[in-house]
């Protein structure tokens, strides 16, 4: 049993296949199948049920599962405690890649502070989508990413707090005189969307959808300042990020309404490192202070 294999494994359960697996993994096919045949021969049982539609786990995988994510993070502990031996220096780099938002509204107040109680390091920033934040990280080319709801086999996730969508609107516009509505009430009202295809519109668009409701969208620009801009504007209404209209609804700018019949829009905020490569102190110092501060929040 090889972590490579383990890690694997984790991948096919995770992506619910090997191709998505290999995919994701940068490895062939038949690389991520030697990989799984290797593991199985060595514990001695199938781990997976392969069928013409899909792959799912079998009673000895899921059995596996819990045991291998826990030895992943046991490697991952240990090749960090092997790093932090080494000497500290009071100055070093830090490199982040965060999602656009997460750099607009969050990153600028944390970054502040640390570079107050650490003004040796030289922090560098890079914005993109989730996508882009993961491949970063994976390709070792910056210590943390801050995204939502990020999940793969090579990298560590800690989610540091929800960060739901809301449903918000300026108070002198007509579609906020109810704070409590229903879904169907909220079809016909004028929507502002953003960033079509982004993990965002795939959960506001799929919150209509799965009702076979078709909202009034009147809007759809790019960005969630551009949005909540035309929100402020009375141009409409929007589901917008928690973290990027805290300020306007403490300021009475924004108000949200409650949709009564819909789940909430729930996403995690995470962070991630990659499980191979050991944290700076710089790093391991910014990821103390991102936790105390989101707690906070």
């Amino acid at each position: 049993m090889e972590i490579d294999q383990i890690e694997t494994f984790l991948a096919v359960a995770s992506y619910g296949g090997f191709h998505r697996a290999a995919q994701a993994l940068r490895l062939s096919q038949p690389a991520v199948s030697a990989r799984i045949q290797m593991l199985e021969e060595s514990v001695g049982a199938q781990l997976f049920i392969r069928t013409k539609t899909n792959v799912t786990l079998s009673l000895a995988g899921k059995t596996l599962r819990p045991h291998a994510e826990n030895l992943l993070r046991a490697v991952s502990l240990a090749r960090q405690a092997v790093h932090e031996q080494r000497p500290a220096s009071a100055s070093g780099v830090l490199s982040i890649a965060a999602g656009l938002s997460i750099s607009t509204y969050l990153l600028p107040d944390i970054l502040k502070k640390y570079q107050s109680l650490h003004p040796g390091v030289r922090v560098s920033v890079r914005s993109g989508n989730s996508l882009q934040v993961l491949k970063m990280v994976l390709d070792g080319e910056v210590d943390l990413g801050l995204a939502r709801s990020l999940q793969h086999p090579e990298v560590e996730t800690q989610s540091l707090r929800d960060d739901p969508l809301l449903f918000v609107g300026q108070p002198g516009h007509p579609g906020t005189g109810k704070r409590k509505l229903k879904l169907q009430e909220v079809e016909s009202l004028p929507l502002i969307f953003y960033d079509r295809g982004s993990s965002d519109w795939t959960l506001t668009n799929g919150l209509f959808r799965r009702a076979g409701l078709l909202p009034n969208v009147v809007l759809e620009v790019e960005g969630i300042e551009t949005c909540k801009r035309m929100v402020l504007r009375r141009l409409g209404l929007a589901f917008l990020p928690q973290l990027a209209v805290t300020r306007e609804l403490k300021n009475g700018k924004l108000r949200t309404m409650q949709i009564t019949d819909a789940e909430p829009l729930h996403r995690s905020l995470d962070v991630i490192r990659s499980r191979r490569k050991p944290l700076e102190k710089t790093a391991q110092r910014f990821l103390d202070l991102l936790r105390s501060a989101t707690v906070a929040r």
